[in-house]
């Protein structure tokens, strides 16, 4: 959680039981612009530089004054890093997301993370794209910024997935394709994946520039092998059926899974990619106030019309 920032701390346990996802987003932005409004946030300053036409959801705030009074038109003061940022969200749908030991799993704590981040981005006037991948894309929808927009995103996130194997790096591959304006790539998968078989293709994002992001999301239980009693396991996207007692695996299975978390971590970080691990009982508002203090994607923290993306 970042240090600096002010946070709601929302329980995602009371968060996703709600079943309308554009109101689980809202919950969570509108806790972030209250807090960003009652706190003064280090990193947020802008400088000003000129005028633009007023637009329906500005912040009035900014509204110049004496020149509405000499030319009777409506200006905005415009800042320094007030350009539109193009984002495209990539997330795994693939079966390994379904798992889940709380109420809930990984592929709805990230769906719930993804329409939370376009959500925000959108009502900054930003550009968002969303792709939906596990073997391949499924769905893309290209970044863009339009009324009605943020429905097609979240039409797109309520699909339930349907494929069974990840192959990140054939995503990638697809989404470098795609993306040949600089945007910023935020990648939520669980990682579970060889870093061989997905790094070359992450690397190859920011060698062209893109400011790329990954966020692994783990369920607690596959951080702790809390699992309870000895029985069948079935692995989601093999069909493979092990006998294993999580007392008798957990030190061995916590090595590998050591091994494998800085196996991941340093393929990434190599590539100058940024990392965040998490799990799927972290509230979502620290998520995403981390993720604005590392990526200083909020530009201004005003309070925006909420209608104004939906």
């Amino acid at each position: 959680m970042p240090d600096s920032l002010p946070s709601t701390g929302i329980d995602p346990k009371a968060l996703i039981a709600i079943r309308d996802l554009e109101l689980r987003a809202r919950v969570v932005v509108e806790g972030l612009w209250s807090g960003m409004h009652r706190s003064p946030l280090e990193g947020f300053s802008v400088e000003f530089t000129e005028y633009r036409q007023y637009s329906p959801g500005d912040d009035l705030r900014y509204l110049d004054w004496k020149a509405l009074a000499r030319t009777d038109r409506e200006y905005i003061k415009k800042f320094e890093d007030e350009t539109n940022l193009r984002c495209h969200i990539i997330l795994d749908t693939s079966k390994s997301m379904s798992f889940g030991s709380l109420d809930y799993n990984k592929a709805e704590y990230a769906r719930t993370l993804a329409a939370t981040l376009a959500y925000f981005l959108l009502h900054q006037r930003d550009v968002v794209g969303l792709s939906l991948f596990d073997s391949e894309i499924r769905e893309y929808v290209p970044p863009r910024w339009r009324p009605g927009h943020l429905r097609l995103l979240l039409s797109k996130l309520e699909t339930k997935p349907e494929g069974r194997e990840t192959n990140l790096g054939h995503a990638l591959e697809e989404v470098a394709m795609l993306s040949r304006k600089r945007s910023l790539i935020l990648v939520v998968s669980d990682f579970l994946t060889p870093p061989d078989t997905w790094s070359t293709q992450l690397g190859h994002l920011s060698a062209m520039r893109h400011d790329v992001r990954a966020i692994q999301i783990l369920d607690p239980a596959e951080v702790s092998l809390d699992f309870g009693r000895a029985t069948h396991w079935e692995d989601m996207e093999t069909g493979q059926r092990l006998y294993i007692d999580p007392e008798v695996a957990k030190k061995e299975y916590q090595e590998k899974l050591s091994t494998h978390q800085s196996a991941v971590k340093a393929a990434i970080e190599e590539r100058g990619v940024s990392f965040q691990s998490i799990t799927s009982d972290t509230p979502l508002d620290y998520v995403l106030l981390d993720l604005i203090k590392r990526s200083g994607i909020a530009r201004n923290v005003t309070r925006i019309n909420p209608r104004s993306a939906s």
